[in-house]
């Protein structure tokens, strides 16, 4: 039989985010949209290398290869507590490592596209991976589509004019633009880029399968939940001062933290210094499958997020729609991105981001009231289903890649 896949398009993935193993609780978004693509597309993705991951492997189905930019031992800089800009946050040492993570993906990618053909390259990132793809680009002379998406921490933190200058020319050199979210495609077109080269397609969440409702599990009445990395810009900080007025009010409530970071020995003093010891439990890292079983017992998810220091802030917010696919009701920090997910006392509550006061009383106001929970959880779902499912959102890039190939 004739082997068809050399004739399919070939998209070269570029990203600092992917799994280092099967079941890494390391966030898989890239890998879940390459996975879905690869229906259409012959994928390759190329990542950095971490400790103790493989420098090449098929990974259910999708070719991984892992380039190396240090001693394999210290390569943690894309991975590990917060991703590349909250690494840098923690210890300014990573900062020497910056020119050999660009030079080790340069590297990589020259030698992709010289030794073999793409049809497309999709660069998740402006800053480092759009960058490198330009720069590849103009290195090799080949003429191939560049689809670059940004989530947020690049256009958002990444300041000053030397790098607002970098990201225009990536943004330049790219046949189109993907963001996720509105707010983030009006700041794009405030940088001077054409609306119609932006296209707002936010990462998907696995709805029908992975993230629903399950009737058989019992949702607790006095369990707060809050999923994410431990970095500054998720507010966890603020959730934590707003407890003992929560508790004053429901003496049994209980706050579960799934998720590690570069602030969790600060947070759990935090707790310790707020006498939330026995009342708060870090569970840290959680494998994506074992997320559902959180979000289907708790009784409402909480996601205080805030705009750091830095100016990085939430470009989506993709656990408040896996929560919201469980039938979950969620409270979130106002930022613009929030609003293109929740309405605020229709399919959730917003409250005003940084307001410690706020966030307690709309906490206390859901677990008062097991009706709105009922209707915020109904009315949650049904409003993520069809928007954010992995098969519409595959569905959008697919189409584009297809209309930049042509």
């Amino acid at each position: 039989m004739k082997d068809n896949s050399t004739q399919r398009p070939r998209v070269l993935v570029l990203t600092s985010t992917f799994p280092r193993w099967e079941n890494d609780p390391e966030p898989a978004f890239i890998f879940e949209l390459s996975l879905r693509l690869a229906a259409s597309f012959d994928v390759t993705v190329l990542s950095p290398r971490t400790p103790g991951s493989k420098k090449q492997e098929a990974m259910a189905g999708l070719r991984v290869i892992r380039f190396p930019y240090f001693f394999q031992r210290w390569e943690k800089l894309a991975m590990h507590g917060g991703g590349i800009l909250n690494k840098l946050k923690s210890n300014p040492l990573y900062y020497l490592m910056i020119p050999l993570f660009l030079l080790g993906q340069l590297r990589a990618v020259v030698g992709l596209l010289r030794s073999e053909r793409f049809d497309l390259i999709h660069a998740h990132w402006l800053i480092p991976q759009g960058f490198v793809a330009a720069l590849s680009l103009l290195i090799t002379k080949r003429k191939i589509p560049l689809l670059c998406t940004s989530h947020g921490g690049d256009l958002f933190a990444l300041k000053g004019k030397g790098l607002q200058r970098l990201k225009r020319w990536v943004m330049d050199r790219s046949a189109a633009l993907t963001v996720v979210s509105g707010a983030m495609k009006s700041m794009v077109v405030e940088m001077g880029v054409v609306p119609d080269k932006v296209e707002v397609i936010p990462m998907g969440v696995d709805l029908k399968g992975l993230f629903t409702p399950d009737p058989r599990v019992e949702r607790k009445t006095d369990e707060l939940l809050f999923v994410g990395r431990l970095v500054e810009k998720k507010g966890v900080h603020f959730l934590l001062e707003a407890m003992p007025a929560v508790i004053k009010k429901h003496p049994t409530v209980r706050l579960i933290l799934a998720g590690s970071g570069p602030m969790e020995e600060e947070l759990k003093q935090k707790a310790a210094q707020l006498h939330l010891s026995d009342k708060v439990d870090f569970l840290g890292m959680v494998a994506q499958t074992q997320l559902p079983a959180l979000y289907q017992r708790a009784t409402l998810a909480i996601f205080p997020f805030v705009v750091a220091k830095s100016g990085d802030q939430e470009g989506f917010g993709l656990v408040q729609v896996e929560a919201m696919g469980c039938e979950c009701p969620v409270i979130a920090g106002d930022l613009p991105a929030i609003h293109d997910i929740i309405a605020h006392e229709e399919n959730g509550l917003i409250f005003p981001s940084g307001n410690t006061q706020a966030l307690a009383d709309a906490i206390i106001k859901l677990l008062d009231d097991p009706e709105l929970r009922a209707r915020l959880a109904g009315e949650g779902r049904k409003s993520v289903v069809q928007k954010f499912d992995w098969e519409a959102i595959a569905g959008n890039y697919s189409q584009i890649d297809q209309i930049l190939m042509n």
